[in-house]
């Protein structure tokens, strides 16, 4: 037996063949511990254990009989008998279909390892973004390309002729494909989106000018998957999107405006805004969102019921919210530390000409509650945790 095996080992063919049989059998087997994972709830707890042990055997000791019928060692009598029936079972339709079922669960589970290792970074960005969207649309294309490969391989064991099925169905596809054009159009669509890389999973964007708005959990070629701040999920087709507003591509603003009376001395209120955005720029929880110093623009509107201050800070994308809600408790506290009234709605109300009469009557009212006090407030030091989350967007709750 040595003498035969150091004459057929050195045979590229042989190495080929004992590779080719160690892949069916590890995919055989991992098709029956598929199996026995799906009985394991229907019979005794046990079982389950052995019936593994017992598989493993099963195909240990069949693989090593086709790798002597393989390697040809006519001299170990049983298991190269036992290798070549195996050998010519497998030829045969069942033996193939087998085949064919293990091999896809093998490329199937595969490829969720494989998708399941590439895990993109935490930091918010381009890169990340891509990653998310690409790992799920590749996962999804590479798992239907299996189950079309399966598909054929085993029509083909069966006897089928695929190739003048595919024809036929190449045929009646595209019968189908001129009253699918809408799904036609939704995977073009998506094809392009994904190419041009418009918004990715992470991304918080609008859909048709403020129809519908939120975060995008899914993409594919198809579909679109939006979660709203109240946590509605939007299935939308690629199709349907005409126009699509990004509220997190590469970088976002805070628009921080402040309203002060008319009364008010402007030129102080212009001194408060820098101040607070200059302190907000320079925080340590807060620094490493600001891409760029920030710009007071100054007088932006005189309107009905005050004056309109603006500062505009470029920042890091979806951190525009959480900054913009702390400027704004921020210059609330600094406003009231300075004496500058923030203005409410004023209007004039006219009764026409006609009289009216009115009588003064007074009654023992009760003491006008204290003045707040505001020195004990600091606007540096936030009485909460800030959150990080996005505001709801117009018409999104």
């Amino acid at each position: 037996m040595l003498a035969e095996l150091s004459v057929q080992i050195v045979k590229p063919q042989v190495w080929v063949g004992l590779a080719l049989t160690a892949m069916f059998a590890y995919a055989i087997y991992r098709f029956g511990r598929l199996l026995i994972r799906t009985l394991s709830p229907h019979i005794h707890r046990g079982l389950p254990g052995i019936l593994r042990w017992v598989w493993l055997l099963i195909v240990s000791v069949s693989w090593l009989a086709v790798a002597t019928f393989v390697t040809y060692l006519p001299s170990v009598p049983v298991l190269f008998e036992l290798g070549r029936d195996i050998t010519q079972g497998f030829r045969h339709s069942t033996g193939q279909l087998i085949v064919v079922a293990a091999m896809a669960l093998i490329a199937w589970n595969l490829i969720g390892t494989l998708a399941s290792r590439i895990v993109a970074e935490q930091e918010f960005n381009r890169r990340s973004v891509r990653v998310r969207t690409l790992k799920g649309v590749v996962k999804s294309t590479l798992r239907v390309v299996v189950v079309i490969i399966s598909a054929i391989a085993a029509l083909q064991a069966i006897g089928l002729n695929a190739t003048s099925l595919l024809a036929g169905v190449s045929v009646l596809g595209l019968a189908v494909g001129f009253g699918a054009q809408s799904l036609i159009k939704d995977v073009f669509n998506g094809f392009f989106i994904l190419l041009e890389d418009q918004y990715g999973v992470g991304d918080v964007i609008t859909i048709n000018t403020g129809q519908l708005s939120g975060g995008v959990e899914r993409l594919n070629l198809r579909v679109t998957a939006l979660r709203a701040l109240d946590g509605t999920m939007h299935i939308i087709p690629n199709g349907q999107i005409q126009t699509v507003s990004v509220s997190s591509k590469d970088w976002s603003r805070v628009v921080a405006d402040v309203d002060v009376t008319y009364d008010a001395n402007v030129d102080e209120a212009l001194k408060v805004l820098q101040a607070v955005s200059t302190e907000l720029h320079e925080s340590p929880e807060w620094q490493h969102f600001f891409l760029e110093e920030p710009e007071v623009q100054g007088v932006v509107q005189l309107a009905p019921d005050g004056v309109t201050l603006r500062a505009l800070y470029k920042v890091q994308p979806k951190s525009q919210w959480a900054l913009g809600r702390e400027f704004n408790r921020r210059i609330k506290i600094a406003m009231d530390e300075a004496g500058i009234d923030i203005p409410f709605p004023q209007r004039s109300v006219n009764f026409g000409s006609t009289p009216i009469e009115i009588r003064l009557t007074r009654d023992d009212l009760p003491a006008p509650p204290p003045a707040k006090d505001i020195s004990t407030q600091d606007r540096r030091k936030p009485p909460v945790e800030p959150s990080l989350g996005r505001d709801p967007e117009e018409e999104e709750i």
